[in-house]
């Protein structure tokens, strides 16, 4: 099996890339999805893991396979050098191409697949049907649902055996019953999201890499805040795809969970 064909299978089982270029093109956003590095040779095993890092790489290399399938780009802008003794991206390339390690990375495609990875982060905090923020045909950002009324220490709690990480912070009452959630994963908080999430009336308001005035706005408007690390609140999510697409790569594989991020 080449690198070629298990994309295929990627964007047949999830979501394919030209999801990422629509959703790009929707809302004037930037993206680099597909075969990132691609050595040409048969696939041994796949490595899946959140991000392209010098871990990724020597865990790959270390189980003997010759594939990484990121979340995170491994390239993401444009690389004007390269220098393994200062930069590590540079030294994970680096890596990759010694060792012929390819790398597949799929990034806002499978944020917003029906099944990608803001669907399971919604999932994980226990809703089921949403509303969606940023819709696009065949998927969509950001989502607004009901959750089973539950006194917010209890439901931290949750989160936190949930999702794996000791790192959740709350800002806000700690009295409320939290009972409708809007959740965007990653870093794709913006004021829409935030006026979408105070109109449909959530009083908890879940994603990551918030701003303090971002906190602060929504506080103020009465609302529950919770900050997951961006690691745990989409590793939870492509976990999820790898479990759900493994048996269909038909080589050795397995899923990366960094503890160092969690």
């Amino acid at each position: 099996m080449k690198v070629e064909e298990v994309l295929h299978i990627l964007e047949e089982r999830i979501a394919p890339v030209a999801l990422s270029d629509a959703f790009c093109a929707r809302y004037n956003m930037y993206d680099n999805s597909g075969i990132i590095i691609n050595c040409g040779n048969e696939v041994t095993g796949a490595l899946f893991s959140l991000d392209f890092s010098i871990k990724a790489v020597e865990t790959a290399i270390e189980k003997g396979y010759n594939l990484i399938i990121t979340h995170h780009p491994a390239i993401y802008g444009g690389i004007s050098r390269i220098d393994i003794k200062k930069d590590s991206k540079s030294r994970a390339i680096e890596k990759c191409i010694k060792n012929g390690v390819s790398v597949i990375s799929m990034h806002l495609n499978f944020d917003v697949a029906p099944q990608g990875i803001d669907h399971y982060l919604m999932n994980g905090l226990g809703g089921k049907d949403c509303l969606v923020c940023a819709p696009v045909t065949g998927g969509g950002y950001g989502r607004v649902y009901e959750v089973a009324p539950t006194p917010v220490k209890e439901f931290l709690k949750k989160v936190a055996s949930e999702f794996k990480t000791h790192r959740a912070v709350y800002h806000g009452d700690e009295n409320i019953t939290v009972s409708k959630i809007g959740s965007f994963c990653g870093a794709g908080f913006d004021d829409t999201n935030m006026n979408f999430a105070t109109a449909n009336g959530c009083n908890l308001f879940v994603s990551s890499d918030l701003k303090h005035h971002e906190i602060l706005e929504l506080v103020e408007r009465g609302m529950g805040v919770l900050e997951l690390t961006h690691y745990s609140a989409e590793s939870y999510g492509f976990n999820r795809i790898y479990e759900n697409i493994k048996e269909s790569i038909n080589v050795p594989s397995s899923f990366l969970f960094d503890e160092r991020f969690a």
